[in-house]
């Protein structure tokens, strides 16, 4: 039997959950969300839960400030989700640090102190002795360093629990372990998808299947291919007896990232490799001597985790975002590559307003499906 639905959503990571939350508390009902596997276990769940835009940017672009956006939207975000789930997705204020231990690194902290300062963003720079004094287990090799308060993080595997579960109470419906093959479009719009588990029909579909979007077709007809590409991340885990920071802290080799448990997740490599999800030992190698580089207590610790996640990366970088000008009712949200956690709010938002209310920001055009041409797809 074909199944209906108000609106199909195609992945059930931190992205299409966060969307179909948005569109529940917008009043659209019956709305669907398929998941190839389980529910938030892809990137989502392999990540580090970072929200720290300025941290890594090097100029101010739309970007840029889509992720500046969506990580002040946080603070409202997780009290929400608090009130409907009593989940609390330990979102952290303590702040981020980006620290130089070269010539090459002090030039980069130099620029990024520069042109941030000159924009009125709030970022402070510390000299060796003040970073010491704020997070004494930093290495005294370390030569200068940025500060940025409104840098945070969230425990990810916490905010994936809280979204299933405000999702549940939302009458979102959920269907795991299905596989969407195809769109089906009708007159230039989309008309239904086929699944493993048989067809559904509907009006909307939302394509937020992160790595694996571009696998999904639309029969013999063409779509904007943003060209996905999974790049793998590894991550490691430490738990060590005393903590090593307070502070989120980057080198621009990698970063530290502590856990209100007592966790240091350690990150992390971009390797392009398909859809392999292995821990190499090379890979090891060359997180830990990140690590090791930002705190030498690291050395000494015993890994007690590891994992890899796949990112999923546009040809152009940057994510694809908003409703398709070719198809009617499909849009697209997909291509977060290494910032899906950071940019959930956002996106939830965007695309719940562009389904209910017709309305994608101009400025923003710049993510848009439309950037990309026309090829037949999967």
């Amino acid at each position: 039997m074909t199944q209906t639905a108000t609106v199909a959503i195609i992945g059930g990571g931190v992205i299409g959950l966060t969307i179909a939350r948005a569109l529940a508390l917008r009043g659209v009902r019956d709305v669907l969300l398929l998941e190839r596997g389980n529910l938030g276990t892809e990137s989502s769940w392999a990540a580090a839960g970072m929200l720290a835009p300025q941290a890594e940017a090097n100029r101010s672009h739309e970007f840029f400030r889509l992720t500046c956006r969506s990580r002040d939207m946080y603070p409202a975000f997780a009290a929400e989700l608090f009130s409907e789930t009593g989940i609390d997705i330990e979102l952290d204020s303590t702040g981020t640090l980006y620290l130089a231990f070269s010539d090459e690194d002090e030039t980069e902290v130099e620029k990024r102190y520069a042109w941030q300062n000159a924009a009125e963003l709030p970022v402070e720079k510390l000299t060796a002795a003040a970073l010491r004094q704020l997070e004494p287990s930093i290495n005294s090799s370390v030569r200068v360093g940025l500060k940025f308060p409104l840098d945070t993080q969230v425990e990810n595997r916490r905010l994936l629990a809280a979204l299933v579960a405000a999702n549940q109470s939302l009458g979102t419906r959920i269907q795991t372990e299905t596989t969407v093959t195809s769109l089906r479009i009708e007159c230039d719009r989309i008309a239904g998808i086929e699944t493993s588990r048989g067809p559904i029909a509907t009006g909307c579909a939302v394509l937020a299947a992160g790595a694996w979007s571009s696998q999904i077709s639309a029969g013999d007809k063409t779509l904007p291919d943003p060209r996905i590409k999974p790049v793998r991340g590894q991550m490691l885990c430490f738990e060590p007896d005393a903590p090593v920071s307070r502070h989120v802290i980057y080198s621009p080799r990698g970063y530290i990232v502590p856990r209100l448990g007592g966790r240091l997740l350690a990150g992390s490599t971009s390797e392009q490799v398909g859809f392999d999800k292995q821990v190499t030992a090379e890979g090891v190698e060359s997180i830990r001597a990140a690590a090791t580089e930002i705190s030498a207590r690291i050395s000494t610790l015993a890994i007690t985790d590891s994992w890899s996640g796949l990112r999923p990366r546009a040809a152009d970088t940057l994510p694809v975002l908003g409703p398709c000008g070719e198809i009617a009712g499909l849009h697209y949200a997909t291509g977060h590559y290494r910032n899906g956690i950071l940019l959930a709010p956002v996106t939830g938002e965007l695309i719940a307003s562009a389904i209910v209310d017709k309305a994608f920001p101009s400025e923003l055009e710049i993510f848009s499906p439309d950037r990309f041409g026309l090829v037949a797809v999967g």
